[in-house]
């Protein structure tokens, strides 16, 4: 006789968040990061960080190391620019996935890019106008010290389906199906664009999910209505459904891995 395991399912409302607020940028941040640490929240499966930002107009990060880490962001308004020690430069925007493999090392910046033409006194100015809004997530790779390695791809049209969709994964079950690689093979980023009238979504099957609103309000089977910045964290399998009554965009991580 077979028993059916209950699945954990742990709630985090966006108001929880840790916070970080300064002139140029408003970030919540998911899990432990900077100046925030809780021992109890460092990390869920393989994903170590899933950062909420807003960064106003004509600021951004200016260069800075990462290592040994898989960055992936995605960009939910605006548009950011990307430029590293590799010689990669890149603007990213919504629809477009990008992954940064750190490996031995990498610097990097990211700016907002948001401009517009303003009419002066009968002259025109471009002038930056519009804040950029994108959640970056890190997992860990599968080994230290690779190469470092970049890569983005329009993924726009695939979303319009309204179902989950491969952005960002390293599990063989999606090499022909995800937009870009990252250096784990036990971890998948997915991304759904839930619109009203379509059929609910249902969430894959694994050890370890992590379910984050972006957009929107959604709800979830076994939780409930969930707010824009809500996120789940699910151990012990998947299967549930995803839907919306007013539109989404949700992030799922699939993983079958955990950090020991």
């Amino acid at each position: 006789m077979s028993t059916a395991v209950t699945p954990n399912i742990d709630l985090r409302r966006s108001d929880d968040r840790y916070k970080t607020r300064i002139g140029w940028l408003d970030s919540k941040h998911s899990f432990s990061f900077s100046s925030h640490y809780d021992p109890d929240n460092t990390h869920h499966g393989v994903l170590l960080v899933n950062n909420d930002d807003i960064v106003t107009p004509g600021q951004g990060f200016d260069t800075h190391p990462h290592r040994d880490m898989e960055i992936v962001t995605w960009v939910l308004q605006g548009s950011l620019v990307h430029q590293d020690s590799m010689g990669h430069s890149g603007v990213i925007y919504p629809g477009l996935a990008q992954r940064m493999s750190a490996g031995t090392g990498i610097m990097h910046s990211e700016k907002n890019d948001s401009w517009r033409l303003g009419d002066v006194a009968g002259a025109y100015r471009s002038e930056h106008a519009e804040p950029v809004h994108f959640v970056q997530m890190w997992v860990v790779p599968d080994e230290a010290g690779i190469t470092p390695t970049y890569e983005q791809l329009e993924i726009d049209h695939d979303l319009l389906s309204g179902g989950l969709v491969p952005v960002a994964s390293g599990m063989p079950q999606y090499a022909d199906h995800s937009a870009i690689r990252i250096k784990n093979k036990y971890a998948a980023m997915h991304v759904a664009r839930l619109q009203p009238d379509a059929s609910p979504v249902t969430l894959p099957d694994a050890p370890f999910l992590h379910v984050f609103v972006a957009r929107g309000t959604a709800s979830l089977e076994g939780v409930g209505p969930l707010t824009e910045g809500d996120a789940v964290r699910i151990a012990g399998g998947g299967g549930q459904t995803l839907s919306t009554d007013v539109g989404a965009e949700v992030i799922v991580w699939e993983m079958h891995a955990t950090i020991g």
